[in-house]
Protein backbone atom coordinates (compact mmCIF):
# COMPACT_ATOMS: atom_id res chain seq x y z
CA UNK A 1 0.00 0.00 0.00
CA UNK A 2 1.41 3.39 -0.99
CA UNK A 3 1.73 6.24 1.51
CA UNK A 4 -1.14 8.12 -0.12
CA UNK A 5 -3.38 5.05 0.01
CA UNK A 6 -2.43 4.45 3.64
CA UNK A 7 -3.23 8.05 4.56
CA UNK A 8 -6.58 7.76 2.79
CA UNK A 9 -7.36 4.54 4.66
CA UNK A 10 -6.45 6.18 7.98
CA UNK A 11 -8.71 9.18 7.26
CA UNK A 12 -11.57 6.88 6.32
CA UNK A 13 -11.04 4.90 9.53
CA UNK A 14 -11.00 8.10 11.62
CA UNK A 15 -14.21 9.35 9.99
CA UNK A 16 -15.94 6.01 10.45
CA UNK A 17 -15.22 5.93 14.20
CA UNK A 18 -16.44 9.53 14.62
CA UNK A 19 -19.55 8.88 12.51
CA UNK A 20 -20.46 5.88 14.68
CA UNK A 21 -19.92 7.89 17.86
CA UNK A 22 -21.93 10.89 16.63
CA UNK A 23 -24.90 8.68 15.71
CA UNK A 24 -24.91 6.98 19.09
CA UNK A 25 -24.54 10.29 20.96
CA UNK A 26 -27.48 11.71 18.98
CA UNK A 27 -29.60 8.77 20.12
CA UNK A 28 -28.54 9.29 23.73
CA UNK A 29 -29.36 12.99 23.47
CA UNK A 30 -32.80 12.28 22.04
CA UNK A 31 -33.86 9.54 24.43
CA UNK A 32 -32.19 10.71 27.64
CA UNK A 33 -32.55 14.50 27.35
CA UNK A 34 -35.23 15.48 24.85
CA UNK A 35 -37.94 12.92 25.58
CA UNK A 36 -37.86 13.48 29.40
CA UNK A 37 -38.30 17.24 28.81
CA UNK A 38 -41.34 16.48 26.64
CA UNK A 39 -42.88 14.44 29.44
CA UNK A 40 -42.07 11.09 27.83
CA UNK A 41 -39.40 9.82 30.23
CA UNK A 42 -41.29 6.51 30.53
CA UNK A 43 -40.44 5.77 26.89
CA UNK A 44 -36.73 6.37 27.54
CA UNK A 45 -36.75 4.18 30.64
CA UNK A 46 -38.73 1.37 29.00
CA UNK A 47 -36.42 1.19 25.97
CA UNK A 48 -33.11 1.79 27.72
CA UNK A 49 -32.10 -1.87 28.15
CA UNK A 50 -32.79 -2.95 24.55
CA UNK A 51 -31.16 0.25 23.23
CA UNK A 52 -28.00 -0.44 25.20
CA UNK A 53 -27.89 -4.00 23.90
CA UNK A 54 -28.30 -2.85 20.31
CA UNK A 55 -25.54 -0.29 20.80
CA UNK A 56 -23.21 -2.99 22.16
CA UNK A 57 -24.00 -5.28 19.20
CA UNK A 58 -23.31 -2.49 16.71
CA UNK A 59 -20.02 -1.65 18.42
CA UNK A 60 -19.10 -5.35 18.48
CA UNK A 61 -19.57 -5.50 14.71
CA UNK A 62 -17.58 -2.27 14.20
CA UNK A 63 -14.72 -3.55 16.37
CA UNK A 64 -14.47 -6.86 14.51
CA UNK A 65 -14.54 -5.06 11.16
CA UNK A 66 -11.93 -2.43 12.03
CA UNK A 67 -9.68 -4.44 14.36
CA UNK A 68 -6.79 -2.43 15.80
CA UNK A 69 -7.57 -0.74 19.08
CA UNK A 70 -11.32 -1.03 18.59
CA UNK A 71 -11.29 -4.62 19.84
CA UNK A 72 -9.26 -3.49 22.86
CA UNK A 73 -11.80 -0.69 23.44
CA UNK A 74 -14.60 -3.26 23.55
CA UNK A 75 -12.66 -5.47 25.95
CA UNK A 76 -11.90 -2.39 28.07
CA UNK A 77 -15.59 -1.37 28.09
CA UNK A 78 -16.68 -4.88 29.09
CA UNK A 79 -14.68 -4.53 32.32
CA UNK A 80 -15.98 -1.06 33.25
CA UNK A 81 -18.81 -2.28 35.49
CA UNK A 82 -18.36 0.92 37.48
CA UNK A 83 -19.56 3.27 34.74
CA UNK A 84 -21.41 1.19 32.13
CA UNK A 85 -24.74 -0.64 32.43
CA UNK A 86 -24.73 -4.47 32.42
CA UNK A 87 -26.50 -4.57 29.04
CA UNK A 88 -23.28 -3.21 27.46
CA UNK A 89 -20.68 -5.04 29.54
CA UNK A 90 -22.40 -8.42 29.12
CA UNK A 91 -22.69 -8.04 25.33
CA UNK A 92 -19.01 -7.10 24.95
CA UNK A 93 -17.73 -9.68 27.43
CA UNK A 94 -16.99 -12.26 24.75
CA UNK A 95 -15.28 -9.87 22.32
CA UNK A 96 -12.04 -11.48 21.22
CA UNK A 97 -9.29 -10.75 18.71
CA UNK A 98 -11.31 -12.22 15.83
CA UNK A 99 -9.06 -11.01 13.01
CA UNK A 100 -7.49 -12.81 10.04
CA UNK A 101 -3.72 -13.33 10.13
CA UNK A 102 -1.35 -11.06 8.23
CA UNK A 103 0.16 -12.75 5.14
CA UNK A 104 3.54 -14.30 5.83
CA UNK A 105 5.34 -12.09 3.31
CA UNK A 106 4.31 -8.93 5.20
CA UNK A 107 5.26 -10.46 8.56
CA UNK A 108 8.62 -11.57 7.18
CA UNK A 109 9.36 -8.09 5.82
CA UNK A 110 8.39 -6.42 9.11
CA UNK A 111 10.49 -8.84 11.20
CA UNK A 112 13.56 -8.50 8.95
CA UNK A 113 13.32 -4.70 9.02
CA UNK A 114 13.26 -4.77 12.82
CA UNK A 115 15.99 -7.37 13.32
CA UNK A 116 18.22 -5.96 10.59
CA UNK A 117 18.95 -9.33 8.92
CA UNK A 118 17.10 -12.00 6.93
CA UNK A 119 14.92 -14.43 8.85
CA UNK A 120 16.87 -17.45 7.61
CA UNK A 121 19.94 -15.99 9.32
CA UNK A 122 18.14 -14.92 12.48
CA UNK A 123 16.49 -18.32 12.95
CA UNK A 124 17.31 -21.84 11.83
CA UNK A 125 13.62 -22.38 11.05
CA UNK A 126 10.57 -20.11 11.04
CA UNK A 127 7.01 -21.45 10.69
CA UNK A 128 5.04 -19.55 8.07
CA UNK A 129 1.72 -20.43 9.74
CA UNK A 130 0.98 -18.37 12.85
CA UNK A 131 0.24 -20.00 16.20
CA UNK A 132 -2.13 -17.13 17.03
CA UNK A 133 -3.27 -13.92 15.33
CA UNK A 134 -4.51 -10.90 17.28
CA UNK A 135 -5.46 -7.32 16.49
CA UNK A 136 -2.01 -5.95 17.36
CA UNK A 137 0.30 -8.75 16.28
CA UNK A 138 0.71 -12.47 15.72
CA UNK A 139 2.94 -15.29 16.94
CA UNK A 140 4.96 -17.87 15.00
CA UNK A 141 6.97 -20.88 16.10
CA UNK A 142 10.67 -20.85 15.26
CA UNK A 143 14.00 -22.45 16.16
CA UNK A 144 17.11 -20.50 17.11
CA UNK A 145 20.28 -20.71 15.09
CA UNK A 146 23.04 -22.95 16.41
CA UNK A 147 25.04 -19.95 17.72
CA UNK A 148 22.07 -18.38 19.52
CA UNK A 149 21.00 -21.77 20.88
CA UNK A 150 24.48 -22.31 22.32
CA UNK A 151 24.50 -18.82 23.89
CA UNK A 152 21.01 -19.05 25.42
CA UNK A 153 20.59 -22.75 26.06
CA UNK A 154 17.26 -22.59 24.22
CA UNK A 155 16.09 -24.23 21.02
CA UNK A 156 12.42 -23.87 20.15
CA UNK A 157 11.02 -20.36 20.53
CA UNK A 158 7.91 -18.29 19.89
CA UNK A 159 8.35 -15.10 17.85
CA UNK A 160 5.76 -12.34 18.25
CA UNK A 161 5.66 -9.84 15.39
CA UNK A 162 3.57 -6.69 15.36
CA UNK A 163 1.16 -6.15 12.50
CA UNK A 164 2.71 -3.82 9.89
CA UNK A 165 1.48 -0.25 10.32
CA UNK A 166 -0.09 -0.91 13.71
CA UNK A 167 1.58 2.21 15.20
CA UNK A 168 -0.26 4.45 12.72
CA UNK A 169 -3.56 2.63 13.31
CA UNK A 170 -3.19 3.02 17.08
CA UNK A 171 -2.45 6.75 16.64
CA UNK A 172 -5.57 7.19 14.46
CA UNK A 173 -7.78 5.28 16.89
CA UNK A 174 -6.52 7.24 19.90
CA UNK A 175 -7.03 10.56 18.08
CA UNK A 176 -10.64 9.56 17.31
CA UNK A 177 -11.23 8.41 20.89
CA UNK A 178 -9.87 11.68 22.29
CA UNK A 179 -12.22 13.64 20.03
CA UNK A 180 -15.19 11.53 21.21
CA UNK A 181 -14.12 12.08 24.83
CA UNK A 182 -14.25 15.85 24.29
CA UNK A 183 -17.77 15.50 22.91
CA UNK A 184 -18.79 13.53 25.99
CA UNK A 185 -17.62 16.32 28.30
CA UNK A 186 -20.40 18.47 26.79
CA UNK A 187 -23.07 15.85 27.56
CA UNK A 188 -24.01 16.51 31.16
CA UNK A 189 -25.66 13.13 31.54
CA UNK A 190 -22.26 11.51 30.87
CA UNK A 191 -19.93 14.16 32.28
CA UNK A 192 -21.58 14.04 35.73
CA UNK A 193 -20.79 10.35 36.02
CA UNK A 194 -17.66 9.69 33.98
CA UNK A 195 -14.35 11.46 33.40
CA UNK A 196 -14.30 10.49 29.71
CA UNK A 197 -10.92 12.15 28.83
CA UNK A 198 -9.39 10.46 31.86
CA UNK A 199 -10.71 7.07 30.77
CA UNK A 200 -9.29 7.54 27.28
CA UNK A 201 -5.86 8.52 28.62
CA UNK A 202 -5.92 5.52 30.95
CA UNK A 203 -6.75 3.26 28.01
CA UNK A 204 -4.12 4.96 25.82
CA UNK A 205 -1.37 4.39 28.37
CA UNK A 206 -2.21 0.69 28.68
CA UNK A 207 -2.46 0.26 24.89
CA UNK A 208 0.87 1.99 24.13
CA UNK A 209 2.59 -0.23 26.68
CA UNK A 210 1.00 -3.30 25.10
CA UNK A 211 2.47 -2.57 21.65
CA UNK A 212 5.95 -2.01 23.08
CA UNK A 213 7.45 -5.51 23.19
CA UNK A 214 10.51 -4.32 25.08
CA UNK A 215 8.19 -3.17 27.86
CA UNK A 216 6.50 -6.59 27.80
CA UNK A 217 9.90 -8.31 27.94
CA UNK A 218 10.94 -6.25 30.97
CA UNK A 219 7.64 -7.10 32.69
CA UNK A 220 8.16 -10.80 31.93
CA UNK A 221 11.62 -10.74 33.50
CA UNK A 222 10.35 -8.91 36.57
CA UNK A 223 7.54 -11.45 36.95
CA UNK A 224 10.04 -14.28 36.55
CA UNK A 225 12.28 -12.82 39.26
CA UNK A 226 9.32 -12.49 41.63
CA UNK A 227 8.64 -16.23 41.38
CA UNK A 228 12.24 -17.38 40.87
CA UNK A 229 12.15 -19.53 44.04
CA UNK A 230 8.54 -20.64 43.69
CA UNK A 231 8.21 -24.12 42.13
CA UNK A 232 4.51 -23.53 41.38
CA UNK A 233 5.20 -20.94 38.66
CA UNK A 234 7.18 -20.79 35.44
CA UNK A 235 7.56 -18.14 32.73
CA UNK A 236 9.25 -18.04 29.32
CA UNK A 237 12.82 -16.80 28.98
CA UNK A 238 13.45 -13.76 26.80
CA UNK A 239 15.93 -13.99 23.90
CA UNK A 240 17.10 -10.38 24.03
CA UNK A 241 19.41 -10.77 21.02
CA UNK A 242 16.34 -11.38 18.85
CA UNK A 243 13.93 -8.91 20.49
CA UNK A 244 13.08 -5.32 19.62
CA UNK A 245 10.14 -2.97 20.18
CA UNK A 246 8.17 -4.76 17.41
CA UNK A 247 9.61 -8.29 17.56
CA UNK A 248 9.74 -10.44 20.69
CA UNK A 249 11.47 -13.82 20.86
CA UNK A 250 10.90 -16.02 23.89
CA UNK A 251 11.25 -19.67 24.82
CA UNK A 252 8.43 -21.97 23.72
CA UNK A 253 6.67 -23.02 26.93
CA UNK A 254 3.34 -24.07 25.44
CA UNK A 255 1.72 -26.90 27.34
CA UNK A 256 -1.83 -27.83 28.41
CA UNK A 257 -4.24 -24.88 28.35
CA UNK A 258 -5.48 -24.31 31.84
CA UNK A 259 -9.14 -24.75 30.85
CA UNK A 260 -8.58 -28.00 28.92
CA UNK A 261 -9.93 -30.33 31.61
CA UNK A 262 -9.85 -33.41 29.38
CA UNK A 263 -6.10 -32.97 28.75
CA UNK A 264 -5.55 -32.34 32.46
CA UNK A 265 -7.28 -35.60 33.40
CA UNK A 266 -5.34 -37.44 30.68
CA UNK A 267 -2.10 -36.13 32.22
CA UNK A 268 -3.19 -37.26 35.69
CA UNK A 269 -3.70 -33.69 36.94
CA UNK A 270 -6.69 -32.80 39.14
CA UNK A 271 -8.41 -29.62 37.81
CA UNK A 272 -9.56 -28.75 41.36
CA UNK A 273 -5.91 -28.67 42.47
CA UNK A 274 -5.08 -26.47 39.51
CA UNK A 275 -7.83 -24.04 40.57
CA UNK A 276 -6.50 -23.95 44.14
CA UNK A 277 -2.89 -23.26 43.09
CA UNK A 278 -3.94 -20.73 40.44
CA UNK A 279 -5.91 -18.70 43.02
CA UNK A 280 -3.00 -18.85 45.48
CA UNK A 281 -0.56 -17.61 42.85
CA UNK A 282 -2.82 -14.76 41.73
CA UNK A 283 -3.36 -13.50 45.28
CA UNK A 284 0.39 -13.79 45.91
CA UNK A 285 0.91 -11.43 42.98
CA UNK A 286 -1.49 -8.91 44.54
CA UNK A 287 -0.50 -9.02 48.20
CA UNK A 288 3.12 -10.20 48.14
CA UNK A 289 4.73 -8.94 44.94
CA UNK A 290 2.46 -5.94 44.12
CA UNK A 291 2.84 -6.82 40.42
CA UNK A 292 -0.09 -8.62 38.84
CA UNK A 293 -0.72 -10.35 35.53
CA UNK A 294 -3.92 -8.50 34.57
CA UNK A 295 -4.93 -10.67 31.62
CA UNK A 296 -4.97 -14.27 32.95
CA UNK A 297 -7.36 -15.71 30.36
CA UNK A 298 -7.04 -19.38 29.26
CA UNK A 299 -4.78 -18.54 26.31
CA UNK A 300 -2.20 -16.98 28.64
CA UNK A 301 -1.93 -19.74 31.26
CA UNK A 302 -0.55 -23.24 30.65
CA UNK A 303 -0.41 -26.20 33.01
CA UNK A 304 2.98 -27.86 32.59
CA UNK A 305 3.18 -31.48 33.82
CA UNK A 306 6.09 -32.21 36.14
CA UNK A 307 7.49 -35.76 36.61
CA UNK A 308 6.28 -37.24 39.86
CA UNK A 309 4.50 -40.21 41.40
CA UNK A 310 1.37 -39.64 39.33
CA UNK A 311 3.15 -38.64 36.09
CA UNK A 312 5.91 -41.18 35.79
CA UNK A 313 7.65 -42.27 32.67
CA UNK A 314 4.68 -44.39 31.70
CA UNK A 315 2.26 -41.46 31.51
CA UNK A 316 1.79 -40.22 27.98
CA UNK A 317 0.64 -36.61 27.56
CA UNK A 318 -1.18 -35.76 24.31
CA UNK A 319 1.10 -34.00 21.87
CA UNK A 320 -1.76 -31.88 20.60
CA UNK A 321 -2.35 -30.44 24.04
CA UNK A 322 1.18 -30.27 25.38
CA UNK A 323 4.12 -28.57 23.73
CA UNK A 324 7.64 -28.31 25.02
CA UNK A 325 7.99 -28.56 28.80
CA UNK A 326 10.33 -25.86 30.03
CA UNK A 327 13.81 -26.76 31.13
CA UNK A 328 14.50 -27.35 34.77
CA UNK A 329 11.10 -28.93 35.47
CA UNK A 330 12.44 -32.11 37.01
CA UNK A 331 11.26 -32.85 40.51
CA UNK A 332 7.86 -32.46 42.07
CA UNK A 333 6.27 -29.06 42.57
CA UNK A 334 5.20 -28.43 46.11
CA UNK A 335 2.58 -25.94 47.18
CA UNK A 336 3.77 -23.05 49.30
CA UNK A 337 1.32 -24.03 52.05
CA UNK A 338 1.26 -27.55 53.42
CA UNK A 339 4.12 -28.90 51.30
CA UNK A 340 1.82 -31.27 49.36
CA UNK A 341 3.42 -32.71 46.22
CA UNK A 342 2.16 -31.31 42.92
CA UNK A 343 2.60 -32.96 39.56
CA UNK A 344 2.29 -29.71 37.62
CA UNK A 345 3.29 -26.09 37.56
CA UNK A 346 1.55 -23.02 36.12
CA UNK A 347 3.25 -21.28 33.19
CA UNK A 348 2.26 -17.65 32.50
CA UNK A 349 2.80 -15.94 29.15
CA UNK A 350 1.92 -12.55 27.57
CA UNK A 351 2.93 -9.80 29.99
CA UNK A 352 1.66 -6.86 27.95
CA UNK A 353 -1.02 -5.99 30.50
CA UNK A 354 0.32 -5.80 34.05
CA UNK A 355 -1.03 -4.05 37.15
CA UNK A 356 1.14 -2.29 39.72
CA UNK A 357 -0.13 -2.13 43.29
CA UNK A 358 1.42 1.07 44.68
CA UNK A 359 1.73 1.74 48.39
CA UNK A 360 -1.12 4.27 48.27
CA UNK A 361 -3.47 1.65 46.83
CA UNK A 362 -2.34 -0.95 49.34
CA UNK A 363 -3.05 1.52 52.14
CA UNK A 364 -6.49 2.18 50.71
CA UNK A 365 -7.19 -1.55 50.46
CA UNK A 366 -6.18 -1.99 54.08
CA UNK A 367 -8.58 0.78 55.07
CA UNK A 368 -11.31 -0.91 53.05
CA UNK A 369 -10.68 -4.23 54.76
CA UNK A 370 -10.76 -2.66 58.22
CA UNK A 371 -14.05 -0.93 57.39
CA UNK A 372 -15.53 -4.18 56.10
CA UNK A 373 -14.36 -6.07 59.20
CA UNK A 374 -15.90 -3.41 61.45
CA UNK A 375 -19.08 -3.12 59.33
CA UNK A 376 -18.39 0.60 59.11
CA UNK A 377 -20.29 1.91 56.09
CA UNK A 378 -19.05 5.47 56.59
CA UNK A 379 -15.47 4.27 56.89
CA UNK A 380 -15.88 2.21 53.73
CA UNK A 381 -17.11 5.28 51.81
CA UNK A 382 -14.19 7.32 53.17
CA UNK A 383 -11.78 4.61 52.04
CA UNK A 384 -13.36 4.60 48.56
CA UNK A 385 -12.83 8.36 48.38
CA UNK A 386 -9.23 7.97 49.57
CA UNK A 387 -8.46 5.47 46.81
CA UNK A 388 -10.16 7.67 44.23
CA UNK A 389 -13.09 5.39 43.43
CA UNK A 390 -15.64 8.10 44.27
CA UNK A 391 -15.34 11.44 42.53
CA UNK A 392 -15.49 14.52 44.82
CA UNK A 393 -19.00 15.41 43.65
CA UNK A 394 -20.48 12.13 44.88
CA UNK A 395 -23.47 12.29 47.24
CA UNK A 396 -22.58 9.42 49.56
CA UNK A 397 -25.65 9.40 51.83
CA UNK A 398 -27.51 6.81 49.72
CA UNK A 399 -24.35 4.74 49.33
CA UNK A 400 -23.87 4.68 53.09
CA UNK A 401 -27.46 3.49 53.55
CA UNK A 402 -26.95 0.72 50.98
CA UNK A 403 -23.73 -0.41 52.64
CA UNK A 404 -25.43 -0.39 56.04
CA UNK A 405 -28.13 -2.69 54.64
CA UNK A 406 -25.43 -4.89 53.07
CA UNK A 407 -23.57 -5.23 56.37
CA UNK A 408 -26.81 -5.84 58.28
CA UNK A 409 -27.74 -8.76 56.00
CA UNK A 410 -24.37 -10.31 55.17
CA UNK A 411 -21.88 -8.68 57.55
CA UNK A 412 -22.02 -11.39 60.20
CA UNK A 413 -21.08 -14.16 57.77
CA UNK A 414 -17.68 -15.53 57.01
CA UNK A 415 -16.49 -16.07 53.48
CA UNK A 416 -17.52 -19.72 53.52
CA UNK A 417 -21.00 -18.88 54.84
CA UNK A 418 -21.54 -16.34 52.10
CA UNK A 419 -21.18 -19.10 49.50
CA UNK A 420 -24.26 -20.83 50.99
CA UNK A 421 -26.58 -17.83 50.62
CA UNK A 422 -29.37 -18.25 48.07
CA UNK A 423 -27.93 -16.91 44.79
CA UNK A 424 -31.28 -15.25 44.01
CA UNK A 425 -30.97 -13.12 47.14
CA UNK A 426 -27.49 -12.05 46.08
CA UNK A 427 -28.76 -11.30 42.59
CA UNK A 428 -31.68 -9.18 43.80
CA UNK A 429 -29.47 -7.25 46.17
CA UNK A 430 -26.80 -6.82 43.46
CA UNK A 431 -29.38 -5.47 40.99
CA UNK A 432 -30.61 -2.84 43.44
CA UNK A 433 -27.14 -2.01 44.66
CA UNK A 434 -25.70 -1.88 41.12
CA UNK A 435 -28.33 0.58 39.88
CA UNK A 436 -27.55 2.90 42.78
CA UNK A 437 -23.77 2.65 42.29
CA UNK A 438 -24.01 3.39 38.56
CA UNK A 439 -25.96 6.55 39.41
CA UNK A 440 -22.96 7.86 41.38
CA UNK A 441 -19.99 9.70 39.84
CA UNK A 442 -17.92 6.60 40.46
CA UNK A 443 -14.83 5.56 38.55
CA UNK A 444 -12.20 2.97 39.28
CA UNK A 445 -8.56 4.06 39.10
CA UNK A 446 -6.56 2.18 36.48
CA UNK A 447 -4.68 -0.02 38.94
CA UNK A 448 -7.89 -0.94 40.76
CA UNK A 449 -9.61 -1.70 37.46
CA UNK A 450 -6.83 -4.05 36.36
CA UNK A 451 -6.86 -5.77 39.75
CA UNK A 452 -10.61 -6.32 39.56
CA UNK A 453 -10.20 -7.65 36.02
CA UNK A 454 -7.53 -10.09 37.19
CA UNK A 455 -9.61 -11.29 40.16
CA UNK A 456 -12.71 -11.61 37.97
CA UNK A 457 -10.89 -13.72 35.37
CA UNK A 458 -9.34 -15.79 38.15
CA UNK A 459 -12.72 -16.48 39.74
CA UNK A 460 -14.29 -17.47 36.43
CA UNK A 461 -11.36 -19.71 35.49
CA UNK A 462 -11.30 -21.46 38.87
CA UNK A 463 -15.06 -21.98 38.87
CA UNK A 464 -14.77 -23.65 35.47
CA UNK A 465 -12.07 -25.99 36.79
CA UNK A 466 -13.87 -26.71 40.07
CA UNK A 467 -17.62 -25.94 40.31
CA UNK A 468 -17.38 -25.86 44.12
CA UNK A 469 -14.57 -23.27 44.09
CA UNK A 470 -15.20 -20.13 46.17
CA UNK A 471 -12.92 -17.18 45.51
CA UNK A 472 -13.71 -15.76 48.96
CA UNK A 473 -12.20 -18.82 50.66
CA UNK A 474 -9.04 -18.28 48.60
CA UNK A 475 -8.94 -14.57 49.55
CA UNK A 476 -9.58 -15.06 53.27
CA UNK A 477 -5.99 -15.87 54.38
CA UNK A 478 -4.63 -12.88 52.45
CA UNK A 479 -7.27 -10.59 53.94
CA UNK A 480 -6.31 -11.80 57.40
CA UNK A 481 -2.64 -11.20 56.68
CA UNK A 482 -3.31 -7.62 55.60
CA UNK A 483 -5.45 -6.99 58.68
CA UNK A 484 -2.71 -8.27 60.96
CA UNK A 485 -0.16 -6.08 59.20
CA UNK A 486 -2.50 -3.08 59.47
CA UNK A 487 -2.97 -3.73 63.19
CA UNK A 488 0.77 -3.41 63.70
CA UNK A 489 0.83 -0.20 61.65
CA UNK A 490 -2.03 1.25 63.70
CA UNK A 491 -0.18 0.54 66.96
CA UNK A 492 2.92 2.27 65.61
CA UNK A 493 0.86 5.24 64.40
CA UNK A 494 -0.88 5.61 67.77
CA UNK A 495 2.46 5.49 69.60
CA UNK A 496 3.94 8.09 67.25
CA UNK A 497 0.96 10.41 67.70
CA UNK A 498 1.15 10.01 71.47
CA UNK A 499 4.80 11.11 71.45
CA UNK A 500 3.96 14.12 69.24
CA UNK A 501 1.07 15.10 71.52
CA UNK A 502 3.28 14.87 74.59
CA UNK A 503 5.82 17.19 72.97
CA UNK A 504 3.12 19.73 72.11
CA UNK A 505 1.79 19.65 75.68
CA UNK A 506 5.26 20.25 77.08
CA UNK A 507 5.82 23.29 74.81
CA UNK A 508 2.33 24.73 75.24
CA UNK A 509 2.80 26.66 78.57
CA UNK A 510 5.87 28.51 77.29
CA UNK A 511 4.05 29.46 74.06
CA UNK A 512 1.07 30.81 76.01
CA UNK A 513 3.43 32.93 78.17
CA UNK A 514 5.09 34.32 75.00
CA UNK A 515 1.71 35.33 73.52
CA UNK A 516 0.63 37.05 76.77
CA UNK A 517 3.90 39.00 76.92
CA UNK A 518 3.42 40.22 73.32
CA UNK A 519 -0.14 41.34 74.07
CA UNK A 520 1.05 43.28 77.13
CA UNK A 521 3.81 44.91 75.08
CA UNK A 522 1.33 45.88 72.32
CA UNK A 523 3.33 44.07 69.64
CA UNK A 524 0.52 41.76 68.51
CA UNK A 525 -0.90 42.72 65.11
CA UNK A 526 -3.37 41.17 62.69
CA UNK A 527 -3.13 41.24 58.91
CA UNK A 528 -6.63 42.04 57.59
CA UNK A 529 -5.61 43.04 54.08
CA UNK A 530 -6.81 39.76 52.55
CA UNK A 531 -10.17 40.07 54.31
CA UNK A 532 -10.51 43.67 53.11
CA UNK A 533 -9.77 42.69 49.53
CA UNK A 534 -12.38 39.95 49.67
CA UNK A 535 -14.95 42.37 51.08
CA UNK A 536 -14.16 44.82 48.27
CA UNK A 537 -14.72 42.05 45.72
CA UNK A 538 -18.01 41.04 47.33
CA UNK A 539 -19.15 44.67 47.30
CA UNK A 540 -18.27 44.95 43.61
CA UNK A 541 -20.15 41.74 42.83
CA UNK A 542 -23.21 43.08 44.70
CA UNK A 543 -23.11 46.29 42.66
CA UNK A 544 -22.89 44.33 39.41
CA UNK A 545 -25.84 42.15 40.42
CA UNK A 546 -27.83 45.31 41.17
CA UNK A 547 -26.95 46.71 37.75
CA UNK A 548 -28.06 43.45 36.14
CA UNK A 549 -31.42 43.59 37.92
CA UNK A 550 -31.85 47.26 36.93
CA UNK A 551 -31.04 46.41 33.29
CA UNK A 552 -33.66 43.65 33.22
CA UNK A 553 -36.29 45.88 34.81
CA UNK A 554 -35.66 48.78 32.40
CA UNK A 555 -35.58 46.47 29.37
CA UNK A 556 -38.83 44.69 30.28
CA UNK A 557 -40.55 47.96 31.28
CA UNK A 558 -39.48 49.69 28.08
CA UNK A 559 -40.69 46.76 25.95
CA UNK A 560 -44.10 46.93 27.66
CA UNK A 561 -44.38 50.74 27.16
CA UNK A 562 -43.38 50.79 23.48
CA UNK A 563 -46.92 49.99 22.19
CA UNK A 564 -48.63 52.64 24.39
CA UNK A 565 -45.96 55.35 24.99
CA UNK A 566 -43.37 54.81 22.28
CA UNK A 567 -40.94 57.63 23.18
CA UNK A 568 -40.68 56.58 26.83
CA UNK A 569 -40.50 52.90 25.97
CA UNK A 570 -37.73 53.35 23.42
CA UNK A 571 -35.83 55.61 25.83
CA UNK A 572 -35.95 52.98 28.61
CA UNK A 573 -34.78 50.23 26.25
CA UNK A 574 -31.84 52.35 25.08
CA UNK A 575 -30.86 53.56 28.54
CA UNK A 576 -30.96 49.96 29.87
CA UNK A 577 -27.66 49.46 28.03
CA UNK A 578 -25.89 51.57 30.69
CA UNK A 579 -26.52 49.24 33.68
CA UNK A 580 -25.80 46.30 31.34
CA UNK A 581 -22.37 47.72 30.47
CA UNK A 582 -21.69 48.39 34.15
CA UNK A 583 -22.65 44.83 35.08
CA UNK A 584 -20.44 43.30 32.41
CA UNK A 585 -17.34 45.50 32.52
CA UNK A 586 -17.18 47.07 36.00
CA UNK A 587 -14.78 44.43 37.36
CA UNK A 588 -12.53 44.16 34.33
CA UNK A 589 -8.92 45.18 34.89
CA UNK A 590 -9.32 45.93 38.60
CA UNK A 591 -8.75 42.48 40.08
CA UNK A 592 -5.82 42.66 42.43
CA UNK A 593 -3.90 39.96 44.24
CA UNK A 594 -5.84 37.70 46.58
Amino acid sequence: MTDAAAQGAHRARYRRILAFASRELAKIWWFELVLPRLGMSSIAERTRGPRMQRFARRFHALAIDLGGLMIKVGQFMSSRLDVLPPEITAELEGLQDEVPPVPYAAIRAAAEAELGLPLDRAYAWFDENPVAAASLGQAHRARLSAIDAADTGLGNVIVKVQRPGIDEIVAVDLAALRRVAKWLTRVRLVADRVDAPGLVEEFAETSLEEIDYLHEAASAERFRENFADDPRVDTPEIVWERSTRRVLTLSDVTAIKINDTDALHAAGIDPAEVAEVFAEVMFDQVFTHSFVHADPHPGNIFVTPVPGPSTGSGTQVGAASVGQVSAGSAGQVRAASGGQPRNFRLTFIDFGMMAEVPDSLRDGLRTLLIAVAGRDSRGLVAAAQEIGVLLPSADTAELERALTALFARFGGMGFAELSKVDPREFRDFADEFGDMVRSLPLQLPENMLLLIRAVSLTSGMCSGLDPSFNVWDAAEPYAGRLLRAETGNVVQAVASRAVDAAGVMMRLPQRIDDVIDRVNDGTVSFDTSRLERRLDRLEGIARRIGSGVLFAAMLVGGALLVPTIPPLGVTLVCVSALPLLHSVFSGVGRRGPR
